[in-house]
């Protein structure tokens, strides 16, 4: 019996995913110089355990002033690449793809952690040690008042950016991820760069499209001339800034075009951020509320596109793929509450019963598969707090 669309494998270049469910990446703060401890080993193993085709570490610094916070992991010096390949090669061990995006914060580095208020540093943060930063961006401009002014890069300072994202970018080749995002979304340098209203350059990396789009396509361009070509490579785009005057989906659109002719082979399609916290929404929020946008870019780009953005239930993520609106679904902070969301969604669809075990690992499916027939003796044959 045929799988649901959602369980199918899905081959990009030379890597082929088991299933389309992406664990997305999500800031943990929680790194010490940027270097990935257990926490992370744990965090993101456990997504590996629990099925998904894809998990991807959270977005990782290029360079140490590319941070959001004190606790972002990075990829700018040696010493971060050995605890990052022992994750990736965990993930792997578990027949699911290790991804790593790579990012830069521009004008939103320096700030605080999340549940110290998620907002620019204060008098308490420097008390616990988390001083601020010189930061940079496109122009200078604030990302709001009473935060800091960043530094417009200068021509030398984009070539010193191409190269960090270069030489991070053969570290992550080097600790074993078969799958780099590269994130232009959520108001970080890269989407700077892309809208108008944070980008405003009077020299050719700003102006028009052509001229805000130049250095984000540069930095795919350096990507990927740096990452093995058997091995594929993700754009992260805000597809709307939702802001009168920002970028529009038309934009974003161009932009993937753009993208994949320089050898980007996924759209991952979220919105909004250029102002206040990554996931401040500029648009009305509701189920599945950005698959249009990655409907859009998918069709009208040309290039497969990952749908992320409350996407909750196992029905919901099938109709996403099997509808033809995405390639993959990104599952978030759904599964930060349920880890072994994809195993429970193929459960929900698949119609092989207790045979979906096998797709556990086998430590705990060998164990549930045999519970399960005394399970159906006492509920019946509906049990829907797994089953959907």
């Amino acid at each position: 019996m045929s799988l649901p669309r959602l369980f199918q494998p899905l081959s990009l270049r030379g890597i082929t995913t088991p299933n389309r469910i992406v664990l997305s990446p999500m800031c943990q703060y929680s790194a010490v110089d940027g270097i990935a401890d257990d926490w992370h080993l744990v965090h993101l193993g456990k997504f590996a355990q629990g099925g998904a085709g894809i998990v991807m570490v959270e977005a990782t610094a290029v360079t140490a002033e590319g941070r959001i916070t004190h606790g972002d992991l990075g990829l700018w010096n040696e010493a971060q690449q050995a605890p990052l390949a022992r994750i990736a090669a965990f993930i792997r061990s578990q027949g699911v793809v290790p991804a790593i995006q790579l990012a830069h914060a521009g004008r939103k580095a320096s700030m605080q952690r999340p549940w110290y208020g998620n907002a620019a540093l204060t008098d308490d943060d420097r008390a616990r040690g988390d001083l601020p930063w010189r930061i940079v961006a496109p122009s200078a401009i604030p990302m709001d008042d009473g935060w800091l002014m960043p530094h417009a890069l200068d021509l030398a300072e984009l070539a010193a950016l191409r190269e960090a994202w270069r030489t991070a970018t053969l570290r992550a080749a080097a600790a074993g991820f078969d799958v780099l995002e590269v994130h232009c979304a959520h108001g970080y340098l890269l989407h700077e760069f892309l809208s108008p209203l944070s980008n405003t350059r009077d020299d050719a990396y700003g102006g028009d499209r052509a001229g805000r789009m130049r250095f984000p396509l540069e930095i795919i361009e350096t990507v990927r001339a740096a990452w093995p070509k058997e091995r594929p490579i993700s754009v992260r785009v805000s597809a709307v800034d939702g802001i009168e005057g920002g970028v529009e989906l038309a934009d974003s659109i161009a932009f993937a075009r753009e993208a994949r002719a320089r050898g980007a082979d996924v759209i991952d399609c979220s919105s909004g951020g250029l102002t206040g916290s990554a996931t401040a929404a500029r648009i009305p929020r509701g189920y599945g509320f950005q698959v249009p946008f990655a409907d859009a870019i998918r069709k009208e780009a040309d290039i497969a596109t990952m749908a992320v953005g409350l996407i909750l239930h196992p029905q919901q993520a099938e109709d996403v793929v099997a509808q033809g609106h995405a390639d993959l679904v990104g599952i978030g902070r759904e599964a930060l509450f349920d880890p072994n969301w994809p195993l429970h969604a193929r459960l929900a669809l698949a119609e092989d019963g207790g045979e979906a075990f096998g797709a556990w690992p086998r430590q705990y499916g060998w164990w549930l598969e045999r519970r399960e027939p005394g399970l159906r003796r006492l509920d019946g044959p509906a049990l829907p707090f797994r089953r959907g």
